[in-house]
C-alpha cells in the first residue's frame, strides 16, 4: 500500500512516523508547503518528498492523509474523493458549514472512504466511559462534565484562522460526547471570556468558554475550556448516574491539586500537551485507517460525525453572540444519529 500525506508539520510528521513502520503499507509519499520540511521528514523516514500536491495524485497513491492547515481540507478532500481515493483527515473539514456540506457532498457522489481525526474516540480512557454506559453499570445517566485545558495559548497568527474556541477545541468534547454516550445533543447556550491577553478579542475569540448541553434522553453535560490553564494540559470527562460515577483523564498527570489533607499530590510531571497525552490514540486512529482501507473494519469516524461536531459548535457560537438558547435543529445539517 502506498500512502500520500499532504502536510508533515506536528501532527503530520507523527502520523508519518506511524505509517512508515506499519507492515501493511509499503511506502509513503510526503509533501507540504514548505517542500524543505517534506524533504527533511522523508530523509529520516526512508520515504520520498514530492514537490507539491499534484504530484500526490499523479504518481498514484492507494490512500491520502491531510494534515494541512485547515483552510485546504475540503479542497483536499474534494479532489482525493474526485480520484476514488480514502483519505484520512484531521479535523476539521472545514470551519463552516457550507464548505463541509459541499466536501461530504463531493465524497457521498464519489462513494469514497472519508475517516476524520477526532483521536478521543481511540483513547482508552473514553473506551471505558463508553463501555461503562452502554453496559448499564453506570444506571440511568443523568450528568456529564467535560473539560478541555490549554496549558498555553496558540500562537497570535493561528487564532484568526482557528475557527474560535469552540470550534477549535471544544469540538473535540462534542464530538467524543455523543460517542460515549451515543446521544445527540438537542439544544445549547454557550458563554465565552476574553478577559486575558488582547490577542483574543483581536481575533474575535475567546479565551475561556462554557456550554450546557441538553441531550436527547434529558442528561444534562457542561463542556467547558480555556487556552489558559499554567497548571497543564488538563482533558476530563466525569459520568453520573443513577448506580456509579466515574472519569476519564484522572491520572498521577492530572494538573490538578487537592485541598484536603488526605487528597491526592499534585502531579509532578503534569500533561504539557495534546500531542503527548494522547500519543497512544493518535497511532491507533491511523492504524484504523489502514484497516478501513484494507476492508477489515467499517469507517470508525465518518464525515457525517465531523459535521455533527460542527453544528454543536456552531450553535454554540451562535448562543454565545446571540445570548440565548439555541436548538441544533436550527443549525443546518442536521441528518446522522449519534454513533451506538
Amino acid at each position: 500500500m502506498r500512502i500520500g500525506v499532504i502536510g508533515t508539520g506536528r501532527i503530520g510528521a507523527i502520523h508519518a512516523h506511524t505509517l512508515s513502520r506499519h507492515r501493511e503499507v509499503g511506502s509513503l509519499i510526503l509533501t507540504d508547503r514548505d517542500p524543505a520540511r517534506a524533504q527533511e521528514l522523508a530523509h529520516r523516514l526512508g520515504e520520498t518528498a514530492a514537490p507539491g500536491t499534484d504530484e500526490i495524485f499523479r504518481w498514484g497513491v492507494d490512500a491520502v492523509v491531510i494534515t494541512t492547515a485547515t483552510s485546504a481540507h475540503a479542497d483536499l478532500i474534494g479532489r482525493a474523493a474526485r480520484s476514488g481515493l480514502p483519505v484520512f483527515c484531521e479535523k476539521p473539514i472545514a470551519l463552516d458549514l457550507p464548505g463541509t456540506l459541499h466536501a461530504l457532498a463531493e465524497v457521498d457522489t464519489a462513494g469514497t472512504v472519508l475517516q476524520m481525526g477526532f483521536q478521543r474516540r481511540f483513547d482508552r480512557g473514553y473506551a471505558g466511559a463508553r463501555e461503562a454506559v452502554r453496559s448499564g453499570r453506570l444506571g440511568r445517566l443523568h450528568t456529564v462534565r467535560a473539560v478541555t485545558s490549554d496549558q498555553a495559548p496558540p500562537p497570535p497568527s493561528r487564532l484568526p484562522l482557528s475557527g474560535g474556541l469552540f470550534r477549535d477545541a471544544l469540538i473535540h468534547d462534542f464530538d467524543v460526547l455523543r460517542w460515549v454516550t451515543g446521544r445527540e445533543i438537542v439544544d445549547v447556550y454557550a458563554a465565552g471570556s476574553d478577559a486575558g491577553p488582547a490577542m483574543f478579542r483581536e481575533a474575535g475569540d475567546v479565551d475561556t468558554g462554557a456550554a450546557l448541553l441538553t441531550l436527547d434522553d434529558g442528561t444534562l453535560a457542561t463542556a467547558t475550556a480555556t487556552r489558559l490553564n499554567g497548571a497543564g494540559y488538563d482533558v476530563r470527562m466525569e459520568l453520573a448516574g443513577e448506580r456509579d460515577q466515574i472519569v476519564v483523564g484522572l491520572d498521577d498527570r492530572t494538573p490538578i491539586a487537592s485541598t484536603e489533607p488526605t487528597g491526592p499530590p499534585a502531579a509532578d510531571k503534569p500533561w504539557t500537551g495534546f500531542l503527548e497525552r494522547f500519543a497512544p490514540a493518535y497511532e491507533a486512529e491511523v492504524c484504523a485507517f489502514v484497516d478501513v482501507v484494507r476492508g477489515e473494519r467499517p469507517n470508525p469516524c465518518d464525515g457525517r460525525e465531523a459535521l455533527q461536531a460542527l453544528r454543536v459548535a456552531e450553535a454554540c457560537e451562535l448562543s454565545r453572540r446571540e445570548r440565548r438558547r439555541v436548538a441544533l435543529a436550527e443549525i443546518p445539517g442536521g441528518t446522522a444519529a449519534a454513533s451506538r
